[in-house]
């Protein structure tokens, strides 16, 4: 037998249990990849190097998909050169071991099946370890650390384990890096206007943003009345609405295009959302339905366009004053249970630290929920949308377009966003401006709202791996929408 040479003998008076493990199926997937390194590709979408519980198998996993990805032959005699060949294994030499594990592979058609097995056993080890750890720090837990901590710490391993198989992080091969970053541009160019993001549904912003980049934190912020909820609604409904799914072939379901989307509102219920969704898509004023004052023919479009978008993948959560512990929680849950492509946050005002320290200080506390949110981004590999007030210093100016400063606690907002989004809308501030009628002042007002009626300016603040600048969209006040304008609405002044 093979594994005997691996294989270590345990004393009779040992309590302990062993990590389970399948030597004969790491050997037998070994050696049917030697004898046709087509079978590497058959696992390599989710087996890894540290799978393998035996670490001579890691390794030789390792040497093996080095040599098949760069397109050479990997034999027992070619990677010779990358092991140390000499070096013992009990009683022969791991160049002899390879050649036995290729002499004694029965045959290929099973090697998926052996993939997976090495594959659970490891996710059990990964279990295993998991728990110990658990019990071991609930005995002995530190003074700074809750329960609550200890749960929230337990969970997110849990999620990573049940997500990827591997968990606590690490270093990351360069080379990995790289084709991940090769794989995005792929995707780039492969998509429908050339997005390496999730589409917004707003082209200007598409075309500036890439659309919407896993992991990152997107922060829309603006002054009361300046429609960022509107803008976040459109767009978590238009991710929502293109949602394509794509099955993959391990079964689980990615998103060929649009996407799952979760809706954290913690200022309006989930009626007021609702509601508002479906004033856009009927062009009827959210205030004329709530009062009833619709015709029959708008309540049949009301009804019709509720049906739809029952089927739209939109979940939404109406608790107030949750805290990020708890935020995070729902959202693994959500993305373990229906998938999840894009979270919307609305807004980080209203939320809660979890730890006490922070409720001490409110910056502390809103460092805190911003620094756990981006975490949560590159945990769940998604991009949050998370609104955030303004400070009342734009009203003190004569000029109201917001600025990095005005953020709210700005410290944390601005160093942990990837992306800083402010929505300033003119006509706001000039309705309240409008001098007497009949007055040279009030031609020039009248000329200057001609101008801004129905146009709202996104302003791109920050963005880490893309241009600043503005992009200008419309908005219908009456219906909360956001949209592209004509393209003649963007092109200079003419003049004859």
């Amino acid at each position: 037998m093979l594994n005997a040479a691996l294989k270590i003998e345990a004393e009779p008076q040992a309590r302990h249990r062993e990590a389970p493990s399948n030597i004969e199926a790491e050997q037998a997937l070994l050696g049917a990849i030697l004898v046709n390194n087509d079978a590497f590709y058959r696992v390599s979408d989710f087996l890894k190097p540290d799978h393998f519980y035996e670490p001579l198998h890691r390794r030789i996993f390792e040497v093996l998909g080095d040599l098949i990805r760069m397109g050479r032959v990997a034999s027992p005699v070619t990677m010779r050169t990358f092991l140390p060949a000499e070096q013992k294994v009990g009683d022969i030499t791991i160049g002899h071991y390879l050649v036995r594990l290729a002499a004694e592979a029965v045959t290929v058609i099973n090697s998926v099946d052996y993939g997976h097995a090495i594959h659970d056993l490891a996710t059990r080890r990964m279990l295993i370890g998991i728990g110990e750890d658990m019990v071991n720090i609930a005995y002995d837990a530190p003074v700074d650390m809750s329960p609550a901590d200890q749960v929230e710490a337990v969970e997110r391993r849990l999620f990573e384990v049940a997500e990827t198989g591997r968990y606590d992080g690490g270093f990351e091969k360069f080379d990995d890096a790289v084709q991940s970053a090769i794989d995005m541009a792929n995707a780039a160019f492969m998509r429908d206007g050339h997005l390496s993001g999730i589409a917004t549904g707003l082209r200007d912003l598409d075309h500036r943003m890439g659309g919407l980049q896993p992991s990152d934190l997107i922060i829309v912020a603006g002054r009361p009345g300046m429609g960022k909820t509107s803008l976040a609604t459109n767009i978590a409904f238009s991710i929502a609405d293109a949602h394509e799914p794509d099955q993959q072939f391990d079964g689980a379901a990615k998103a060929a295009k649009g996407g799952v989307v979760g809706f954290f509102s913690l200022e309006m219920s989930a009626e007021q959302l609702a509601t508002r969704i479906i004033s856009e898509q009927i062009e009827i004023s959210s205030s004329r339905i709530r009062r009833g004052e619709i015709s029959e023919a708008d309540f049949e479009k009301l009804v019709s366009c509720s049906q739809t978008m029952r089927k739209i993948p939109l979940y939404i959560d109406q608790t107030g004053g949750i805290s990020i512990a708890q935020l995070a929680t729902r959202a693994r849950r959500l993305k373990r249970q229906r998938g999840l492509d894009v979270l919307v946050i609305d807004y980080i005002q209203l939320m809660q630290g979890s730890t006490q320290r922070s409720s001490q200080s409110r910056v502390q506390e809103v460092t805190e929920i911003t620094t756990g949110l981006k975490a949560l981004a590159k945990e769940l590999a998604v991009p949050i949308i998370a609104l955030s007030q303004l400070s009342r210093d734009v009203e003190k100016r004569d000029d109201k377009r917001p600025q990095l400063s005005d953020l709210r606690e700005s410290g944390s907002i601005e160093q942990d966003a990837d992306v800083v989004l402010f929505v300033y809308r003119d006509e706001y501030y000039l309705t309240g401006k409008e001098p007497a009628p009949g007055t040279d002042e009030h031609l020039t007002w009248e000329a200057t709202m001609a101008r801004a009626r129905g146009k709202a300016d996104v302003i791109i603040a920050k963005q880490r791996h893309g241009p600043t600048g503005t992009v200008q969209l419309g908005f219908q006040g009456e219906f909360t929408r956001f949209f592209d304008l004509a393209d003649g609405d963007r092109l200079p002044e003419r003049f004859e």
